[in-house]
């Protein structure tokens, strides 16, 4: 069977949503090895058949869209070109960006814009962000953010105005932060931690050996202190954080991650497939097979992580919505 993905420029809709990802023609291929290469450039190979994905289709992919544009919002789905952005669309949820769209660190994996000194922060943005989530009608908001090293603060009490501001407007819902890692600064985390997230996220990203190539201004060390600090604090309920697979990591490298994730008292680990997203940052090594992402999950689970969400296109905030229902009942959730 001959699989075909065409790009949203082609629906022929009155608005449009880009997406590189679909504007090609990906062919079936066996085996996940990609050719050597250098550490940047771009990734030669054909996509395997289990990152195969159809173009979502329906109307409420374009109203979210619409509406994210009509409230001058950024979201990583698409600043980071997310594979997953036009299914989430499409389901009427988003990821807000919050602190504008670009980013102080520029790490080896992100397509974030980099920017030594961006511009300050929107003092509406967090009124902006609480009314769309509102209008969106979620139950569960989402925010993550760019790194600002550039400010006295680095954006904690920006993201702590966006909690109160989502409280304000709509009580009934949840809140999920994705941050940097405030430089390990604990007077910072404290400022955001007593906005009462019910889940905090800082990623960990890789494993130990390569991460001063994938995300050198920040350190694996600091995000372990990071995580076990919030764990630790009690003020949040439930302490996540996530790993990208396909750097050029070991199998065994992998499960000692998880391993000092476990340790920090992190409860919810995502593990996801690293596509690069443009030929300036680094390469995929390889595609992980599905088999081996629930090795992973099984691994972590036995070590006693709680919930362990494992597969080619899981991200930090995929499903997130639904992982959070699932741990707030303490229910098993199976992705």
């Amino acid at each position: 069977m001959k699989l075909q993905f065409i790009s949203l420029q082609e629906l022929k809709l009155e608005d449009k949503v880009s997406d590189n990802l679909y504007d090609h023609h990906i062919k079936k291929v066996k085996g996940n090895a990609l050719p050597e290469n250098p550490e940047k450039g771009k990734t030669t190979g054909r996509f395997p058949s289990w990152l195969h994905r159809k173009l979502p289709r329906g109307s409420e992919l374009f109203k979210t869209n619409a509406m994210l544009e009509k409230n001058h919002l950024h979201t990583v789905c698409s600043e980071a070109k997310c594979p997953n952005r036009l299914e989430c669309y499409s389901n009427k949820t988003a990821t807000f960006l919050a602190l504008g769209k670009a980013c102080t660190r520029a790490c080896g994996f992100c397509d974030i814009d980099f920017d030594k000194n961006p511009q300050l922060p929107e003092k509406d943005e967090p009124a902006r962000i609480a009314k769309s989530a509102k209008d969106l009608g979620l139950r569960h908001v989402v925010i993550t953010m760019v790194a600002r090293d550039d400010l006295p603060d680095q954006g904690a009490s920006h993201i702590a105005e966006i909690i109160r501001a989502i409280r304000q407007e709509n009580e009934e819902a949840t809140v999920e932060i994705l941050t940097s890692d405030f430089s390990g600064d604990e007077k910072l985390l404290d400022i955001v931690l007593e906005a009462k997230p019910e889940i905090f996220n800082h990623n960990l990203e890789t494993i130990k050996r390569l991460s001063p190539k994938v995300r050198h201004k920040a350190t694996y060390e600091r995000t372990l202190s990071v995580l076990r600090y919030v764990h630790k604090s009690g003020k949040v309920p439930f302490v996540k954080s996530g790993i990208m697979v396909g750097l050029g990591e070991t199998d065994a490298e992998v499960k000692e991650t998880l391993q000092d994730l476990q340790e920090t008292g992190c409860s919810i680990v995502t593990i996801g497939q690293y596509l690069q997203p443009n030929k300036h940052k680094l390469i995929v090594k390889s595609f992980v097979t599905p088999e081996q992402f629930k090795e992973y999950e099984r691994y972590g689970k036995h070590l006693g992580i709680q919930y362990v969400y494992s597969g080619p296109f899981v991200r930090s905030s995929y499903n997130a919505s639904l992982l959070k229902d699932h741990a707030f009942k303490g229910e098993t959730f199976n992705g």
